[in-house]
């Protein structure tokens, strides 16, 4: 990059707005697995979740240094380390409409989920101090992590567990934006994007045994769909982030026990996310975040996106 485009970068004044990708991430100070808040973590005895901290900071920074190496990552502030458990997972913070003019505009999040209610202020705090408008969805709504981006003005947003559609209605009158509805039913895959990784501006990852019919035609009137089953999406095939040519998505398979059934269900999905990867041109590379799957989580649930600019990055 010559210095004249450097230049041009920073004159650009925000991240959103760079032609590089842009995340936001926030270190695991505060993570904590106290309050049980999904299906996940009620299922594990409450001493086999809580999170070893040394183990989790180490997670994160691989994360953040593959995220680092290819793009721009902020940090998130981390105001206090307790009453902020789940800050770590920036994806639910809120999120950036590219399609907007000005490339400067965040919805937070009005959490469903009670000990995650206290994330929006700090949200807020953050996007205020980098200049941009920040709104706050009336409705009951859980971040990107809800709302994924297809192209131009036309995402697909995730409603009946943490979300509600009244959200996406609001969000159409307001950015005038087109939002596809998806309804999820299943407790274990709470957010949309369990079910739903857009893996290209025209090809999208979607789970369609879960959702109504009508709404899947929907959806494929803007994408077409590479559908993957609900047992890969358990062991969290969607859950992917995107940079480069590049496909990120979290793997604990060198911890299990070889011959078991989640040895097995791991192995499975690795491999059909490298299948797919392959037929698009792309590569996979796995982190393992085993700390956080102690709260319910995934690789994808710690990434907030503040551009898309390596969807840019067209492969054929």
């Amino acid at each position: 990059m010559t210095s004249t485009s450097i230049a041009g970068q920073v004159r650009s004044a925000n991240p959103t707005r760079l032609e590089c990708p842009a995340f936001l991430l926030n270190p695991p100070f505060s993570y904590d697995t106290g309050e049980a808040n999904n299906a996940w973590m009620q299922e594990l005895p409450e001493h086999e979740r809580v999170p070893d901290a040394k183990k989790a900071m180490v997670q994160f920074l691989e994360l953040y240094h593959y995220l680092a190496a290819g793009g721009l990552v902020y940090v998130l502030p981390t105001p206090a380390t307790e009453g902020l458990q789940d800050l770590v997972f920036t994806a639910n913070l809120g999120v950036v409409l590219e399609h907007v003019v000005g490339n400067n505009t965040v919805v937070m999040s009005n959490f469903t989920s009670e000990p995650r209610k206290g994330e929006t202020e700090v949200g807020l705090r953050f996007f205020d101090q980098m200049n941009y408008r920040t709104y706050v969805s009336p409705a009951k709504f859980e971040g990107e992590a809800e709302l994924k981006h297809l192209y131009g003005n036309v995402y697909v947003g995730g409603y009946g567990i943490r979300s509600e559609p009244e959200t996406y209605d609001w969000m159409r009158r307001e950015f005038g934006m087109t939002v596809v509805p998806l309804k999820l039913t299943d407790p274990y895959l709470y957010h949309l994007d369990c079910t739903v990784f857009p893996l290209t501006r025209e090809q999208t990852l979607v789970c369609t045994e879960l959702y109504d019919r009508t709404e899947i035609r929907e959806l494929e009137r803007h994408t077409d769909i590479i559908d993957v089953g609900v047992e890969v999406c358990i062991s969290g095939i969607c859950n992917s982030v995107r940079l480069h040519n590049t496909i990120l998505n979290a793997s604990n398979v060198h911890d299990l026990k070889a011959g078991t059934e989640d040895y097995q269900a791991e192995v499975v999905k690795n491999r059909q996310l490298e299948d797919i990867a392959a037929a698009q041109a792309f590569e996979v590379t796995l982190v393992n975040l085993s700390e956080y799957l102690k709260g319910g989580a995934l690789l994808s649930c710690m990434v907030m996106h503040l551009n898309r600019h390596s969807y840019d990055f067209r492969l054929v």
